[in-house]
């Protein structure tokens, strides 16, 4: 299985970037698309890798931010046949506290593309989407400023729109997450993958006792991390420290699982 950061807030490697995320993953059956960015950047690095988005099988948006299905119109436009699986809530009102609105773009809830998911959701053999919503948690961040618009009014945001891809192949179990807005902890403990990637969202944590506590956490588990987008750069420094199991993604990057 290869990996490819086609967006991400950081390069290594002059490609150019964005805050957002989108990743490219060649399983030996599917490639999925996982996330499309703020913009249609994903697209343009895609096709700078070598990468064609019209072979893409599948498409998942991980939850209802414009950071990670911003670029949704243009796979649409670029790709005509693969299905984009996305939460029932993922065009609910979401907000960054009261004033900016940073859900999805509202006309494309009709595309007709659109697979919408609840729960547990089996794509295909060794491919499952888990919602975990009502999932224990052994650790509760809340929601860092963002909300949902409720009854007409915001309330903190509960992220029952994100969703998890787990994809098992041969004898491994590789966990995506866009941003863990449940909380990394709680998804590392309802899972326990081999490798987890994705954003930890842990940016408006400072180094400390809080993120060393997460961080050593994290690494009493055996499982392998390659993070992004939202955890931060000095978050991911801090915790590479702390971390025997730790990588980075940049836009650019890519892995083989």
């Amino acid at each position: 299985m290869k990996i490819t950061a086609l967006t991400e807030n950081t390069s290594k490697n002059g490609l150019p970037f964005e805050h957002g995320l989108s990743l490219y993953i060649q399983t030996e059956s599917r490639n999925i698309l996982f996330d499309t960015g703020q913009t249609e950047l994903f697209a343009e690095n895609a096709e700078a890798l070598g990468i064609n988005l019209a072979e893409a099988d599948i498409a998942v948006l991980s939850h209802g931010h414009y950071d990670h299905g911003g670029g949704l119109k243009s796979f649409l436009e670029l790709n005509k046949t693969a299905p984009v699986y996305l939460s029932r809530y993922a065009f609910e009102p979401h907000y960054r506290g009261e004033e900016k609105y940073i859900g999805l773009d509202l006309s494309l809830k009709d595309s007709g593309r659109l697979i919408f998911t609840d729960g547990v959701t089996k794509i295909a053999d060794g491919l499952t989407l888990y919602s975990c919503n009502g999932g224990k948690k052994v650790l509760d961040l809340g929601s860092f400023g963002l909300n949902m618009k409720q009854d007409g009014r915001l309330i903190p945001d509960d992220f029952r729109h994100e969703h998890y891809l787990l994809i098992e192949e041969n004898g491994k179990r590789v966990l995506i997450s866009g941003c863990s807005h449940k909380g990394i902890v709680n998804i590392e403990e309802w899972f326990k993958p081999d490798v987890l990637v994705g954003g930890f969202h842990l940016s408006k944590l400072e180094p400390g006792n809080t993120l060393k506590s997460i961080a050593e956490r994290l690494n009493s588990y055996n499982t392998s991390y390659f993070t992004c987008h939202c955890t931060g750069e000095a978050q991911y420094r801090y915790m590479k420290g702390i971390m025997e199991r730790l990588g980075y993604l940049s836009a650019g990057d890519n892995i083989i699982v």
